[in-house]
């Protein structure tokens, strides 16, 4: 716009007048918003800018690429990780798209919940309606690894139409538990916080090439350089040497708020979106599930394929998005491109 306006005297002060004023009234929104941005680099591969939107126990953080009128694309990590799970893979996805990869309740750089508060998939998915509210998406993609596929997967359900496509990596959008399991997963979840509450909250200090062991050791599939990104977010110094793991312990406990396969199943024919799953042949599935939990993701996603939904295999391991990004970038790209920016460019010519 200014240099279609230059040399033309007062036409070009008043482009840039007005562009003030929508600078102005734009960062006025923000404030009124209560959302914060924080413009860190220049190009699409770098161009990030650091997100924090207030919650009534504090605050989620995240992460934000693209063009800040790009269709909307909001990144939900998996358990224990954080937004930067989504750094080697954003850059390589459309452009035209905006990218918001947040850091989930008591992961990475956002608060933990208040004390005596659990952790449970309707209350990440009550967050995730909070951070789209904040940001006035009215209608959004969700890319979603593992943990974060399944809250993506039940946000989807109870709000179908405000998603228009869903990508699960390396995940099903549900986690469901069988039906006899359900009263001892949620006992176990409660005794573990109750217990929690009667000891002393003191995390581990590491130095930072002990942490780098010790996220390794848990994390087995992650790459070296895949920890390093994680632990940009992961990690909060204490004192000269030493760091605690910034996320909250109470993470670990059971889900006390478990569905069943039926439970499971009804959502999923809820949504409304289309669905892209991307899984790994050395993933979640064959590594950490016993046969009778095979059984039962196996069944959701032979329900995702008779509803048309699409399903690849690749190769790769649980964290391939973040390890080895291009295994995945074609069929991720081709799928926003064709159900969303295709269907946007549609609707516009209309």
């Amino acid at each position: 716009m200014q240099q279609s306006a230059r040399g033309h005297g007062n036409y070009v002060f008043t482009v840039y007048g007005l562009r003030l004023v929508c600078l102005e009234m734009r960062a006025l929104l923000q404030t009124l918003r209560g959302v914060r941005y924080c413009a860190t680099s220049t190009t699409m591969a770098k161009e990030v800018s650091e997100l924090c939107v207030p919650v009534p126990w504090g605050e989620i953080r995240g992460k934000v690429w693209g063009p800040d009128h790009g269709r909307p694309v909001l990144c939900l990590h998996g358990w224990a990780d954080n937004c930067g799970t989504f750094n080697t893979l954003i850059p390589l996805l459309p452009k035209e798209c905006r990218y918001v990869a947040v850091d989930l309740a008591g992961h990475g750089l956002s608060s933990h919940r208040p004390p005596g508060d659990f952790y449970s998939f309707p209350a990440y998915v009550a967050d995730v309606r909070r951070v789209a509210d904040a940001l006035q998406l009215q209608k959004f993609s969700i890319i979603g690894h593992s943990m974060g596929a399944d809250i993506a997967g039940m946000f989807s359900a109870l709000y179908p139409e405000m998603v228009d496509a869903l990508v699960l990596l390396d995940a099903y959008g549900f986690l469901p538990t069988d039906l006899k399991e359900l009263p001892k997963v949620l006992r176990q979840g409660m005794d573990e916080m109750l217990q929690f509450e009667k000891t002393e909250k003191k995390k581990r200090v590491y130095t930072y090439e002990k942490a780098v062991e010790r996220l390794l050791a848990a994390n087995p599939t992650l790459s070296e350089q895949s920890v390093h990104i994680l632990l940009e977010r992961g990690l909060v110094q204490v004192n000269e040497a030493g760091f605690v793991f910034s996320r909250d312990l109470r993470v670990n406990f059971k889900n006390i708020v478990p569905i069943s396969l039926e439970q499971s199943l009804e959502m999923q024919s809820r949504i409304q979106a289309s669905v892209l799953v991307v899984l790994a042949d050395e993933g979640f599935n064959r590594i950490c599930f016993e046969p009778a939990q095979r059984k039962l993701t196996s069944t959701l996603l032979q329900c995702l394929q008779a509803r048309n939904h699409m399903v690849v295999k690749v190769p790769g391991d649980h964290h391939f998005h973040l390890n080895k990004p291009e295994v995945i970038t074609s069929f991720v790209s081709d799928f926003l491109r064709t159900k969303v920016l295709s269907q946007s460019n549609r609707q516009h010519k209309l």
